[in-house]
């Protein structure tokens, strides 16, 4: 067992979290949690919008403080061909994507747009981890079963 600011993570909760300056806790991993109540980014949300969840408003809200927001990025890895990664951030690139939500931001890259438009970011709270996680991806084909990685529709 390892004690991270008071709190004890198993071994398989480890693997899943990865510990970000200042002792606040970040994962890239899903769950199969249930989609919860949607918020949109914006009122005329479309395809090329990230969805935000209520409980990722909620979360971002907590834990950013002053310009800090979360980053999704797609990097290529994982068992699926391409796999998902949160961070926290305060510096916005020429050609990012901010997405806004009573006051959270999540920030997407262009080329990562191209493989999440369409989906929803939650943040889920299971007994073993607590996770940022990309849910209802309409540009992924298939996924790995613990939801981090997936691969592209052709």
């Amino acid at each position: 067992m390892a004690a991270v600011r008071g709190l004890s993570l198993t071994a398989v909760a480890l693997r899943a979290v990865t510990l970000w300056p200042g002792g606040r806790l970040l994962a890239a991993s899903r769950g199969p949690r249930a989609l919860r109540e949607l918020s949109s980014s914006s009122p005329e949300a479309g395809e090329g919008q990230i969805h935000l969840t209520d409980s990722c408003v909620q979360r971002l809200l907590e834990i950013t403080e002053g310009s800090e927001f979360l980053r999704l990025e797609v990097e290529g890895g994982g068992c699926s061909g391409f796999q998902y990664k949160f961070s926290l951030d305060t510096v916005i690139n020429p050609d990012d994507r901010v997405f806004e939500q009573g006051g959270a931001r999540v920030v997407v890259d262009s080329d990562s747009l191209a493989f999440v438009k369409g989906a929803h970011v939650d943040f889920s709270q299971e007994l073993i981890r607590s996770s940022f996680q990309v849910l209802n991806n309409p540009q992924a084909q298939q996924g790995c079963s613990c939801g981090s990685s997936f691969s592209v529709k052709l």
